[in-house]
């Protein structure tokens, strides 16, 4: 499966997002942003959509995500858009679905999760991604995110214990097509790797040129 999975947030501001959800969070029920034919299956809550809270977390984890070289790098972002921080307790979950092709601000290629929870505080609550042939269980770590290509069949594994809060969301990339973005990026990674440990040269510089002009090319 094409996805990208790292750390981008540190313990200690998780904690704090925590406690503040905690403290001020005004939920409510998850399934108004599901489509009619998945609202059944989405038995979460989410933070009302213009909680100030809200919005403070959404620019912070976007800060977070395009300062990542290997973010902006994967996902070549355009826009991110319907951002929402999402509880999920005991007997709660999400059914398989696949995510809307447009949101009201635009294109889906991307999604992500994001888990400000640490993952020994609950059982259950695995995001599975389907592949061709199988189903990939991903349990994140406190601050890591995984982004994946909003094409791909879904789910929220029922929790069984304790409360998994995240943050999800969507990208629109400048570049549409998955393929293209991957060869963007490993082409991308490459040089980097290069320059890192050799310095620029001339053949690097004609490898960086290569990438531009094939964003260039590829983009929209």
């Amino acid at each position: 499966m094409n996805h990208l999975r790292l750390q981008i947030l540190d313990q200690t501001t998780c904690e704090r997002l925590l406690e503040r959800l905690a403290n001020e969070a005004e939920w409510q029920d998850g399934s108004i942003t599901a489509g009619s034919h998945a609202k059944e299956g989405k038995r979460n809550a989410q933070l009302h959509y213009e909680s100030p809270l809200r919005k403070e977390i959404h620019e912070l984890i976007e800060c977070a995500m395009w300062n990542h070289p290997a973010v902006k790098g994967f996902c070549l972002p355009r826009k991110l858009h319907r951002f929402l921080v999402t509880k999920t307790e005991r007997d709660g979950g999400y059914d398989s679905h696949v995510d809307n092709a447009y949101m009201s601000s635009g294109r889906s290629d991307l999604s992500f999760t994001l888990s400000l929870t640490d993952d020994t505080k609950y059982e259950g609550g695995e995001l599975e991604i389907d592949s061709i042939s199988e189903s990939f269980p991903i349990k994140l770590k406190q601050g890591e995110i995984v982004i994946y290509p909003s094409t791909s069949m879904h789910r929220v594994c029922t929790v069984t214990t304790g409360v998994r809060t995240v943050c999800v969301g969507w990208i629109e990339s400048y570049v549409k097509g998955e393929s293209d973005r991957i060869c963007l990026f490993q082409l991308e990674s490459g040089a980097r790797a290069m320059l890192a440990k050799h310095g620029r040269g001339d053949e690097l510089d004609l490898i960086f040129l290569a990438y531009t002009n094939l964003l260039r090319r590829l983009g929209s």
